[in-house]
């Protein structure tokens, strides 16, 4: 999660009209026909592809993707209506902004936003995740934030991606395990120590569980869970159909 070659970056240009995404689109194709077609190319033409859908998206709903229950609604949700109980503790907000939530990879993700208000698409899928599903906050507030802190806001694919990622889309509710994803995409933990130097001496077994330290081996490695870095703030909710949609259930990751 680290590096130029873990993102394009276009995106601030892009959303600030600076980059043509028609131009991004043929010099990809250009490059498969002239050389070789792989995975990168057709990552980056795919991430267009959502970002022109969101726009289709909100001319298609238009103010509903501002709304708590989005495109869903009260009505459409049918037997579903109150499945969901949206709350908000301010102190958990505060955490979950500030990167001290205690969970390595989303703490890392938002004081990277915070620094460079920059973000990638993985870091914010498990942000998103963690503030929905784990803190069961009104997402909403995480939109909001985002619209606050990103270099590449765009209020299509920014409100459309939360509101999806919320399930009020009416698609499948994608759960994300931020503990399993910091495994599968920092292995050795070298993005967390990045951006929480006060985890650079914890043991690659442990940099994504921190509190799973016992108290000798925080004392080995000086980094105290509760005094040098917060203890976890929730304990991961067990997985359960909120609504993810009309009947469309969820995945979990």
């Amino acid at each position: 999660m680290i590096g130029p070659d873990y993102s394009t970056k276009f995106s601030p240009w892009l959303a600030h009209g600076c980059l043509s995404p028609r131009y991004i689109a043929s010099q990809c194709a250009k490059y498969e026909e002239e050389r070789v077609e792989n995975k990168s190319t057709y990552w980056v033409v795919f991430e267009l592809l959502w970002r022109d859908f969101f726009k289709f998206f909100a001319a298609k709903h238009g103010n509903d993707i501002f709304k708590l229950d989005g495109t869903l609604g009260r009505a459409a949700q049918g037997e579903h209506a109150n499945s969901r109980r949206w709350g908000l503790d301010k102190r958990h907000l505060m955490a979950w902004k500030e990167g001290r939530t205690g969970y390595p990879l989303v703490d890392a993700n938002m004081r990277e936003l915070e620094a460079t208000g920059f973000m990638s698409n993985r870091g914010r899928q498990n942000v998103c995740s963690f503030l929905v599903n784990d803190m069961n906050t009104d997402w909403r507030y995480g939109a909001a934030l985002f619209e606050q802190e990103l270099l590449d806001y765009d209020i299509y694919s920014n409100w459309g991606n939360w509101c999806s990622g919320a399930g009020m889309t009416g698609g499948r509710l994608n759960r994300f395990n931020v503990v399993k994803q910091g495994k599968d995409y920092d292995c050795n933990g070298e993005y967390v120590k990045l951006w929480i130097p006060e985890l650079k001496t914890v043991p690659r077994q442990f940099i994504h569980e921190p509190w799973k330290m016992s108290v000798e081996e925080q004392e080995q490695c000086g980094v105290k869970i509760g005094r040098d870095y917060p203890a976890p703030l929730v304990k991961p909710t067990t997985p359960r159909n909120h609504n993810g949609g009309a009947g469309q259930g969820q995945k979990n990751r």
